[in-house]
């Protein structure tokens, strides 16, 4: 017996963070293992990628780059991504991402354990998947590897997609291969090694219907190439030709899904869902709970070859590959192994095929049409791709190997020889073609060079130089490039791609430019509202008195209305603080009508008091008092007037023969002016002879009187 040895990093801690406590399960490109989060106290699956991606050029950067692009998308169907880095553990770098951490099962899991699914379920599992791609594609993201192994189901029964954009990452970056993901789900134009588009997945989706519906996959071989190739050059089944009575709509939605031509696919992911959905409203129930008792169970791992990574051979570089098959008769127990030798190279490895067939693998670009040497496919693909050969008997096998293969005549010997050297030479001619095709030619890898800050026709030319020639544009407002400035690339600059692929130019439009709105008035509040909605900001403010626009609204606005200017750009005001106050003219004194006519002409309002008052000086029905008065107030408030009811009448005291000084006081007390004449021109006597007026008379009159 082989002792398990212990994963090494088991117990580990991954960027002084990430406490590693046991390893959940294994792909083709990363380990998956429980962990906790020591910061935030929390379980996470931590997906560690295999040590060779991380030494690849330019994958780190790439690999950062898809896990940002992936961490902004947030969907209840997608499993969030956390964090990302790269550590040094043991001298070794460890590429890894944090991800959300779901507790349950895979959509495989589900399928080992049911071998099918009734079309309810099965169209009730895709909504979630498709849902959580409409999200993604609708953020510009593409998955590229959708399979059951990447469909998690939670315990609480949330289904979530994972592993978004890390096939990018890899098979952008690597060195090795061209190509990233599941040969049972590729699609033909990956197989082709065409860039991958929105409908790239969307024919996932539809191979992994058909298998949650038949509980197999559409096509078998015993080589990843043979099932790539059919891919290819044959068109998906339906359903119901393993299922007889299923739904013809479902038959329809699965081949629309897996057309070979991505054009007669769904745009995207939204696009199907509409789809899907209107097809689950419409079935009736006997059709989404169909499940025929004759129809044959599939036993869950139906073939269990894979490819790993597949080098690109130059020159005597072939490395040893050892490949992995199910243990045949005589075999120890596991697997059988055969190495396939190559050159010798210190810097070569032994890398191992394993027996998952539906791990994510590294593979080379497909050619459009299967090699010679390639196996024969299985009697049932060969039908689908339109193949009427069929496969010997075993009788004609024997009888084939009994006839001798070569003649001792010399004519047929030279004959053969012939042959031979035409074969030769036509062998060489191909490899020599298709060495020029993927080294000098269209398929040959080169770096997509950086053309950011660069006018986009000396961009096209620097890409043209390059070999590059399927380049398309794209603009975009951004707020440092000029306009008709490239702005970057997709794929990105110097990641490694072929000269026939696609490349995507985005080219600056300048800033966005928002439209000021027009804020007059607007109170201060809501004008602030609307500049925030359209992109823009408050200014400096200032008030100024307005007969016309009321206290606190917006009276005039810098820049004006529908004047164009950046996100963010300041809009200055000047907020009305009203009418301007006016000075209360003086009244005192003027009669009521004239005093009236005065505030009326200052823009006031004169109100007449209830209230009249004795005045010595105001003559009777002028104004004697005012309110306010010796101010200034706004245009509208009333004046209150107090008119004069003339001087107060007062008896006259008597002050005959009283002194001169007392009298004089007597009459002033009483409120009223004296006048003192003398009978001898002075004072004798000092006595008052006499007074004038006498009675009642108004307050403030001059009273004269006469000393002796």
């Amino acid at each position: 017996m082989h002792q398990q040895r212990k994963d090494p990093l088991e117990g580990a801690t991954v960027d002084g963070r990430y406490v590693v406590h046991s390893r959940l399960a294994r792909g083709g490109m990363s380990t998956v293992y429980l962990a906790t989060d020591r910061r935030l106290d929390r379980r996470v699956a931590l997906k560690v990628l295999y040590p060779h991606l991380a030494e690849e050029p330019g994958f780190i950067d790439r690999f950062e780059q898809e896990a940002k692009s992936a961490a902004r998308l947030s969907h209840p169907h997608v499993v969030g991504v956390l964090d990302q880095g790269v550590d040094d553990l043991d001298g070794q770098d460890v590429a890894y991402l944090v991800m959300e951490f779901v507790q349950g099962r895979t959509l495989r899991d589900l399928l080992r354990d049911r071998g099918r699914l009734t079309p309810r379920h099965a169209l009730d599992l895709l909504d979630a998947v498709v849902e959580g791609l409409a999200a993604a594609h609708d953020a510009g993201l593409i998955h590229r590897d959708v399979k059951p192994e990447n469909v998690l189901l939670s315990d609480t029964g949330q289904v979530k997609i994972a592993d978004f954009g890390l096939a990018r990452a890899v098979s952008a970056s690597t060195g090795t291969a061209t190509l990233v993901g599941t040969v049972a789900y590729l699609s033909p134009e990956l197989v082709l090694g065409r860039p991958a588009e929105a409908q790239s997945d969307i024919y996932s989706t539809g191979v992994l219907l058909f298998e949650l519906l038949t509980g197999r996959q559409p096509f078998t071989g015993e080589t990843p190439i043979q099932v790539a190739i059919q891919h290819a050059q044959a068109d998906v089944p339906a359903p119901s030709e393993f299922l007889p009575g299923l739904a013809a709509d479902i038959d329809e939605l699965v081949q629309w899904c897996t057309s070979r031509d991505p054009e007669d696919r769904p745009v995207d992911g939204s696009a199907l869902l509409g789809e899907l959905r209107h097809i689950r409203a419409t079935l009736t129930d006997d059709e989404l709970d169909f499940a025929p008792e004759d129809a044959p169970v599939v036993v869950p791992g139906q073939d269990h070859l894979t490819a790993a990574v597949v080098p690109r051979l130059t020159g005597d570089d072939a490395p040893t590959v050892t490949v992995s098959r199910p243990a045949g008769p005589g075999d120890a127990a596991g697997s059988r192994t055969e190495v396939l030798p190559g050159a010798a190279h210190e810097d070569h490895h032994t890398t191992v095929i394993s027996t998952d067939r539906n791990a994510t693998r590294v593979i080379g670009a497909m050619p459009a049409v299967p090699p010679a040497s390639a196996p024969p496919l299985p009697a049932g693909d060969r039908e689908r791709s339109g193949s009427t050969a069929r496969p010997l008997s075993k009788r004609q096998q024997a009888r084939q190997a009994q006839r001798p293969q070569k003649t001792l005549r010399g004519r047929a010997g030279r004959r053969s020889l012939r042959l031979l050297a035409a074969l030769l030479i036509l062998l060489a001619g191909l490899v020599a073609a298709l060495g020029w095709v993927f080294g000098a030619g269209p398929a040959g890898v080169v770096t997509l060079p950086d053309v950011a800050n660069v006018p986009l026709g000396e961009a096209r030319a620097v890409l043209e130089d390059q070999g590059l020639v399927s380049v398309s544009t794209e603009e975009a407002f951004d707020e440092e490039v000029l306009a008709g400035m490239v702005i970057g690339t997709d794929p990105g600059a110097n990641t490694e791609i072929r000269r026939f692929e696609r490349v995507d130019l985005l080219v600056s439009r300048g800033p966005e430019l928002f439209a000021v709105p027009d804020l007059g008035g607007l109170a201060q509040a809501e004008a602030a509202a609307e500049l925030e909605a359209a992109g823009l900001a408050v200014g400096a403010q200032d008030e100024e008195y307005s007969e016309s626009v009321p206290a606190g609204a917006v009276l005039r606005q810098d820049p004006e209305p529908g004047a164009e200017r950046r996100r963010g750009s300041a809009v200055d005001l000047v907020v009305s603080l009203g009418p301007a106050p006016i000075a209360v003219p003086g009244v005192v004194g003027l009669p009521e009508q004239d005093a009236a006519a005065a505030l009326e002409g200052a823009g006031l309002v004169p109100v007449v008091g209830g209230t009249r008052e004795y005045s010595r000086t105001v003559p009777a029905g002028a104004v004697v008092a005012q309110s306010p008065s010796g101010t200034s107030v706004p245009r509208g408030t009333e004046i209150v007037l107090t008119l004069s009811r003339g001087p107060r009448l007062v008896q006259v005291p008597s002050v005959f023969s009283l002194s001169e000084e007392r009298a004089v006081g007597v009459l002033e007390a009483a409120g009223f002016e004296v006048q003192v004449d003398y009978t001898f021109g002075s004072a004798v006597l000092g006595l008052v002879a006499g007074q004038s007026p006498s009675g009642e008379q108004p307050e403030g009159t001059l009273i004269r009187i006469t000393v002796t």
